[in-house]
């Protein structure tokens, strides 16, 4: 079969190469420009920055089966799949520890103050009351969406003496009980916690799971962290739950509208761009430069060992199709 990698960069080549040699491989994502190139694509492995629409499916009349290297799967049209019988593959473990570990790192440079206590020694400035912070141990921490991420977040935060409530579609009481922690509903959490993180996939019922409503009802003081999915939260949210003094700190490693913002000043050119995608980078950018936000590039996940995971999952995912089964299922459609 014809396998087409998309979106690789030249270390992932060198790995991936190796168990698909005939393969062919590319460092750009998907688009409905270049999509003709490789109209002959029977597999093609994806990341999350490629849009796999029904109008660029169509343009694929070969493909049989899709595994993307991420969690993730929101960018692939999941019933136009069903629609032309592609099989979907994910790589559902690769880095719960390793999002857990980069979420409590931004915790911990906004409630230790330690990015702002770098720069501010580098400037030869030992005041030691602009940098003070406040304790985990105590606070009690509200974790959205308690799947393999937030079940590894939990375990760390009890390792630094927090209290935890969790919000999630499904309860185990059972498990509650062992690892001593509460479900809440959501607005109880908000309103409950001094740490809330977000750890879910983004879904029709996700999205803006936080908004313009609920942003009020955190507690005063409060730390928001993002380590999930940009849409989750209404970027406009953010910025009047700091305006308001509600947020104390928040840190984001994803931003609504991210896969625009290396791309802005070719958006602002196109005159048919939308306008709420627009505003929404205007909030970014207001977000981007608060002495209170802390926004890192989409990087939770990039670990030395996650990646090799997630080459390992995928490479394993091809060779099951190959093989006539379909691992780590998204849509099966064998």
């Amino acid at each position: 079969m014809k396998i087409v990698f998309v979106e690789v960069q030249t270390w992932e080549k060198e790995i991936l190469e190796k168990s698909f040699p005939k393969a062919i491989f590319i460092d750009e994502k998907l688009t409905q420009e270049n999509v003709v190139r490789y109209k002959d694509a029977e597999i093609l492995s994806c990341f999350i920055y490629s849009e796999i629409t029904k109008d660029l499916l169509d343009k694929l009349p070969n493909l049989k089966y899709i595994t993307t290297r991420s969690t993730g799967f929101d960018n692939l049209d999941i019933d136009a799949c069903r629609k032309r019988n592609i099989s979907i593959s994910n790589v559902p473990e690769y880095g719960s520890s390793t999002v857990a570990e980069f979420t409590f790192g931004l915790l911990l440079d906004l409630t230790r103050q330690i990015t702002k206590s770098i720069l501010q020694a580098k400037q030869l400035n030992f005041d030691h009351q602009t940098i003070r912070g406040v304790d985990l141990f105590g606070k009690t921490i509200g974790i959205v969406g308690l799947g393999k991420i937030g079940r590894h977040v939990l375990q760390i935060a009890q390792g630094y003496g927090m209290n935890v409530l969790a919000y999630n579609r499904s309860q185990d009481e059972n498990f509650a009980k062992t690892r001593h922690f509460t479900y809440m509903d959501l607005n109880s959490l908000l309103k409950n916690s001094d740490v809330v993180t977000f750890h879910l996939p983004l879904t029709k019922e996700t999205h803006h799971i936080i908004n313009q409503n609920n942003i009020l009802m955190f507690k005063k003081g409060s730390f928001l962290i993002n380590a999930g999915r940009g849409g989750l939260i209404d970027t406009q949210a953010v910025v009047l739950g700091l305006e308001k003094g509600i947020l104390a700190g928040v840190g984001l490693d994803v931003l609504e509208g991210e896969n625009e913002l290396p791309e802005e000043v070719a958006m602002l050119n196109i005159q048919s761009q939308n306008a709420a995608q627009l505003k929404t980078l205007l909030y970014n950018h207001i977000l981007l430069n608060h002495p209170k936000v802390l926004i890192t590039p989409h990087n939770a996940f990039n670990s030395i060992e996650a990646l090799t995971r997630i080459l390992d999952v995928s490479v394993e995912n091809i060779n099951s199709f190959l093989h006539g089964a379909v691992q780590n299922p998204v849509y099966n459609s064998l």
